[in-house]
């Protein structure tokens, strides 16, 4: 071989690795263990792109270095393979969607395993394999079989519950439960039947059955998480959603909120996120305060307030369009109107409603509450900036303090009462929002603070409401109306839930005729023929949603091929939570808070020794595409040149890259891009067609992906691997630039050169290195090694640059000097790195060689190069002892050829000497 082929080389040592199974790992007691781990992909039909890599390539890094410092390394690759991408395909071609998902799969590891990942691939798990689903429905069940003892303060078996029961009845019980969950005695619950047990039971259970407020898609057919829905539609195909009621399966993840917020200081995890997940959780400090309705007999408007201070300052009520009182405490006369407006507020997403300042609308219920302090009556409007899913879905106006409430009593011309010293005079009251308190009786001359904890006394005693600790935290939705999914582990006996007997998993998902719901609205799964339990009841016609499967994978590659257990004890205690767990923000409050949750489940019922499966974060930041437009005069066919579209009416079109070359349009291939711009005609300017371009995130939709096989195809995977990590720091996002890449290339077609002539002759010799070449050698391995310590993984590649210049300079082809180099490099470029650790004649891979350890004394500097200047300009360096005295320095300087040449045989005036730094003569 004489020249660096690196479409020969990684093909050959990618063979090689697998058919030598150098990346199978196995647990070995006593050696220390290191998990790396990426987050699951979704494996979609138009396959990687080049920004995908990112994460992969700098996971694998750390792996493989992890590895040569001697850890036994765990870095397994999986996929999230429930999807509703593979659904829709279905729907429309009628395929079922394991073949679309099994193509997929094929394609995305043909590509990962193009550019050389250290995965292991005997540990690979899909969500959709039933082997698999199998277990994340056994860990349903045991959140179905389970409840939250608030005195313990973790979940526990579900007898237990029943046992305190029929002891005790619901007295000394400390439990998570729904609020309106009925109080018994003993007597009392061994007189209930079965179905009203089991209905009391589903009241506590973490996995259970209640009415809720969705975000129905009707073209979806199919209810979506909060975090599926952008700006009032689904994230996937931009349909409209709204809200409705609907039987539904949840997670009680808010009796684990406390804990979701306590574990969020235990772990190293990028600020940002962490603040993203205490604000979904949204812990508040305040009061409940009942409202009586006028009229309705023990029927009460419960608040939540952080502000009870201000309660003398409410003049209306606003309920929450959703809010189930609106029905009935809304008038006759204002029936119609209300009934309206609650429709209409569906429409608008939660995101919209609360982000939408500027939007004021609502309308009164006809019905009054009455002051708990002043007993005055208080009108109840609804209004769509209250939200549902937020304290109780109802507030108490405070237009003198509170901006949206001032707005809302500006707009409907409701009463303002000025509770807070200072704002009596001003026009927006609610600019000042602390201060000592006015118009509010018992209250007066108090400051804020004072005024909240009087206040909460004050309604304690008198019955009226409590103190209280509010989470924005809503428990999690777990049921989609969907094929592609899995299957719920749940029979009906007379309507009643009850666990599917644990010998019957994995539940499989059946054939079906169509994957759409049944003509009478039921989900896909009631077309199927026969769907009942092995014991004749019908089954659950819901999956679950797509987090299921990714809410413990992590645990599943622990020991990936257990019939017995979800892990065995030994495997989890082996490889305990992940080291290093690498990924994007935008799983930020949804993957990765169920994750946290499900592992705290599993950790009380004693299933693992930790309670957090992730110990450090790092988000990769994205690579960006260039993308390309052309501007399209509005309704016709016509595409005027960027320098020109400001003389025209034009649209902005993006246009697929692979069109452009700098900029510049190929207008042939354009018309034949499209068949609709077939007869496409354009206004140039210099006989050109000049694009507009953006940078923009990487996606099909912008026609500015960049494939990866192309990049390999034409300059190797360890130029991508190397380049992708070049761009700039990991978490950044940073612009890909084709013509980056070569300089990358050249410089492993260097390294190349150290070791072989032109002729393809190993040139390494076994000569003694020289003291500078240690020294180049050994401040390279600090450097590089600290800095992948830290994941400051671009910065080495420009370490190895220096390096191999420096060699270059030198002549270096030294055994002892390029043998600890080629370690170095392996993580970055393994396809070379083992080429040429094979080249050096080592039979064994280069991924079990032992990390190099740098030298301190090597790194010691003995001398200085001292520029020297004579009256003040710089004429020569001279290279000194940094142990001479001063005194010597002098007559060394003095006696140098350039110095004498440039002092002309004159006595200098001064030598001015500045240890380590400058010599100045002066004549």
């Amino acid at each position: 071989m004489k020249a660096y082929t690196p479409a020969e080389i990684e093909k050959k040592w990618q063979q090689y690795w697998e058919e030598q199974q150098v990346y199978r790992v196995q647990e070995v007691p006593g050696k220390p263990k290191y998990y790396v781990l990426d987050m699951f992909p979704y494996p979609s039909g138009a396959g990687l792109h080049v920004g995908h890599p990112l994460g992969y390539i700098a996971s694998d890094i750390i792996a493989r270095y992890k590895r040569h410092k001697g850890y036994n390394v765990l870095h397994p690759m999986g996929f999230d393979s429930f999807g509703l991408p593979a659904e829709q395909y279905a729907i429309q071609t009628g395929q079922h969607p394991a073949i679309t998902t099994e193509k997929n799969i094929a394609r995305y590891k043909e590509q990962l395993r193009s550019i050389g990942f250290s995965y292991d691939w005997s540990r690979q798990v899909r969500t959709s394999d039933p082997k698999y689903y199998k277990w994340t429905q056994w860990i349903f069940l045991q959140l179905f079989g389970s409840w939250y003892n608030k005195q313990t303060d973790k979940a526990e078996p579900i007898e237990t519950l029943v046992a305190h029961f029929e002891k005790h009845g619901t007295q000394h019980l400390n439990a998570h439960c729904n609020e309106d969950t009925p109080q018994f005695t003993a007597q009392e619950w061994q007189s209930f039947d079965e179905r009203k047990k089991q209905e009391i039971l589903l009241d506590y259970r973490l996995a259970y059955l209640d009415d809720m407020t969705v975000n129905w898609c009707p073209a979806l057919g199919m209810v979506l998480s909060n975090d599926e829905v952008k700006d009032g539609v689904s994230e996937r195909g931009g349909h409209p959603v709204v809200k409705k009621k609907m039987r539904q399966w949840a997670l009680r993840i808010t009796a684990y909120a406390e804990r979701l917020l306590e574990g969020l200081e235990r772990i190293d995890w990028p600020e940002a996120v962490k603040e993203m997940q205490h604000n979904w959780i949204g812990k508040s400090f305040g009061a409940e305060v009942k409202f009586p309705l006028q009229g309705k007999e023990h029927l009460f408007i419960k608040v939540f307030t952080t502000r009870i201070d201000t309660i003398f300052g409410v003049t209306f009520l606003v309920l929450a369009p959703e809010h189930e009182l609106v029905e009935r405490i809304t008038t006759e006369e204002q029936r119609n109107e209300v009934l309206a407006y609650v429709e209409e507020a569906k429409n608008r997403s939660e995101r919209d409603r609360m982000s939408d300042v500027k939007h004021v609308s609502g309308v009164f219920t006809g019905a009054y509450a009455t002051h708990p302090f002043t007993g005055k009556p208080i009108p109840v409007w609804v209004g769509d900036y209250v939200l549902a899913g937020y304290g109780t879905g109802a507030v108490m106006a405070v237009p003198s303090s509170d901006d949206r409430d001032f707005r809302f009593a500006k707009h409907f011309g409701l009463p303002i009462i000025p509770v807070i010293e200072g704002t009596e005079a001003l026009e927006d009251p609610t600019q000042i929002k602390h201060g000592r308190l006015i118009n509010s009786d018992f209250l007066n001359g108090l400051d804020w603070q004072s005024a909240i904890e009087k206040a909460i006394e004050e309604i304690e005693k008198r019955g009226l409401g409590r103190r209280r600790v509010q989470y924005k935290l809503r428990d999690a939705v777990f049921a989609r109306q969907r094929y592609w999914g899995e299957p719920i582990p749940i029979e009906y006996r007379d309507g009643i839930p009850y666990p599917l007997d644990e010998q019957y998993l994995p539940l499989e998902l059946p054939p079906v005729d169509k994957y759409l719901p049944t003509e009478n609205g039921d989900p896909p799964l009631g077309r199927a023929e026969n769907w009942v339990s092995p014991n004749g009841y019908p089954l659950e016609l819901n999956t679950m949603p797509g987090w299921a499967g990714s809410s413990w994978y992590f645990l599943r590659y622990c020991d990936p091929h257990n019939d017995e257990r979800f892990a065995s004890p030994e495997a989890i205690d082996y490889w305990k939570n992940v080291d290093l767990y690498i990924g994007g923000t935008e799983h930020a409050v949804g993957h990765l808070l169920y994750a946290r949750f499900w592992t705290k489940f599993l950790y009380d019922r004693h299933w693992l020794p930790f309670d957090e499966p992730f110990q450090k974060l790092v988000n990769q930041g994205m690579i960006q595409g260039r993308s390309n437009f052309v501007y399209r005069i509005k309704n016709t066919n016509t595409f005027v040149s960027y320098g020109l579209k400001d003389q025209y009416d034009t649209v902005p079109m993006h246009v697929d890259i692979s069109l452009v070359n700098n900029d510049v349009l190929d207008t042939e291939a354009f018309r034949r891009w499209r068949p609709d711009l077939a007869d496409a005609e354009f206004i140039l300017e210099d006989g050109k067609y000049i694009c507009g371009y953006e940078i923009e995130k990487m996606s099909k939709s912008r026609h500015n992906v960049v494939n990866p096989d192309d990049i390999v195809a034409e300059y190797g995977a360890d130029t991508l691997r190397l380049y992708e990590m070049f761009l700039g720091p990991l978490e950044h996002s940073k612009p890909w630039n084709t013509h980056g890449i070569d300089g990358v290339y050249r410089f492993l077609r260097k390294v190349w050169n150290l070791f072989f002539d032109e002729e393809g002759q190993l040139i390494v010799n076994d000569e003694a290195p020289a003291k500078e070449e240690l020294k180049v050698l050994h401040q390279t391995i600090k450097r590089v090694s600290e800095d992948i310590e830290r994941l400051s993984l671009n910065t080495p590649v420009s370490s190895f640059m220096v390096l191999v210049n420096e060699l270059q300079r030198l002549k270096c082809h030294k055994r002892a000097i390029l043998e600890p180099f080629v370690v170095l490099l392996s993580p970055y470029a393994p396809h070379l790195a083992e080429e040429l650790w094979h080249a050096l004649g080592h039979s064994s891979s280069v991924v079990d060689a032992p990390y190099p350890e740098y030298n301190e004394s090597y790194l010691v500097e003995d001398s200085f190069e001292y520029p020297v200047s004579i009256n003040g300009k710089m004429r020569t360096k001279i290279t000194l002892p940094l142990d001479i005295p001063k005194e010597e320095i002098e007559k060394v300087v003095l006696q140098n050829e350039v110095v004498q040449k440039w002092v002309d045989g004159k006595t200098p005036k001064k030598v001015i000497i500045v240890p380590k730094r400058i010599i100045n003569i002066v004549v």
